[in-house]
């Protein structure tokens, strides 16, 4: 138990240091958990250190540079050139490598690199520096709430062949009924909302009503929390595999500590998307029955003629918060 207090005290510092400064520095170490990550997955079935693992990790790499470089229409040309790579060392190596190594040399760069890549792109987001935490808060910071509900109001099972010690009512107040894993639905929706009416008046007001949207984007990503927790415990079965490594002492590997929040990355950054984009449509509306010729004014201009009306609301809506600040 010391082991693993030790051991996390000194992983949330880390991470905490990482998304605090952001930058180079979270980038760095989000490309290493990723890499970490996909060695651990590939080294279920034996080939952690294969010409196509590798090749895995290689696109990793490549695709992370895109992200740090601000180039992500280039994000699909690395897929599509890493699928063609593990093809061809599939085709070229044949018979040594089985179709079950192709898929999980693909599904380790997309479930593990592509997935956890959305704690930096949460980070880089409009006020990211407030927003990233909540991928945490839907993923770990609620295993008090998740092991007291599911111990004391726990009856019906979740999963029960994949995690027996998990109930339905331990996932909904606190996390998935076991103080091993987090990833609370209700108590993560309360404390989103908590930290948006904490940190809202810091914020520069892109995210329009941070209390709602950070509770909503809490709720959806502790509600993707356990899925992706049952998710890493059914590779683990499937395989017969108790921890996916050592790396962390009292935790297990990077998988087994980051499994919950590579599906919590995504959610909360998608979440924060159309979240925010809802709103911009709700105040270009309310400009445009306010004053009707400044808005359109403001769609043409983003149109850059009457005829493109539509792509100017749409770009209005997108930067509505500049756009009715520049109308004041």
């Amino acid at each position: 138990m010391k082991t693993r207090i030790l051991s996390g005290i000194v992983l949330v510092i880390i991470m905490a240091s990482a998304l605090v400064c952001g930058s180079w520095y979270l980038f760095g170490l989000n490309l290493m958990i990723a890499l970490i990550g996909m060695f651990e997955l590939y080294r279920v079935i034996h080939m952690e250190k294969t010409v196509m693992a590798y090749a895995g990790y290689i696109a990793c790499i490549l695709y992370y540079i895109c992200i740090g470089a601000g180039r992500d229409e280039y994000l699909l040309l690395v897929l599509a050139a890493a699928v063609m790579a593990v093809m061809a060392v599939y085709v070229f190596a044949f018979p040594k490598y089985r179709t079950e190594n192709v898929c999980i040399t693909l599904l380790g760069l997309v479930y593990v690199a592509m997935l956890l890549s959305y704690i930096y792109k949460v980070r880089t987001y409009h006020d990211g520096i407030y927003t990233v935490w909540l991928i945490f808060a839907a993923s770990w910071v609620n295993d008090t709430f998740a092991y007291f509900t599911g111990v004391f109001f726990g009856r019906h099972k979740m999963a029960p062949k994949l995690s027996p010690k998990k109930s339905v009512e331990g996932g909904i107040g606190g996390g998935g009924g076991t103080g091993h894993r987090p990833g609370g639905v209700v108590a993560s929706a309360v404390i989103g909302g908590i930290y948006g009416f904490l940190v809202s008046p810091h914020m520069s007001g892109v995210i329009a009503y941070p209390v709602v949207t950070f509770a909503a984007a809490s709720f959806i990503g502790a509600f993707f929390a356990i899925v992706g927790d049952l998710a890493a415990s059914a590779i683990k079965r499937n395989h017969d595999v108790k921890d996916y490594g050592t790396l962390i002492p009292g935790h297990g590997g990077i998988l087994d500590r980051f499994d919950s929040v590579i599906f919590t990355a995504p959610a909360v950054y998608w979440a924060g998307v159309f979240i925010k984009s809802s709103s911009g449509i709700l105040n270009v509306r309310r400009f445009y029955r306010t004053d009707k010729t400044e808005a359109l004014f403001w769609a043409q201009k983003r149109g850059k003629n009457e005829d493109n009306l539509v792509t100017g609301f749409y770009r209005f809506y997108r930067d509505t918060d500049t756009g009715c600040n520049q109308k004041k």
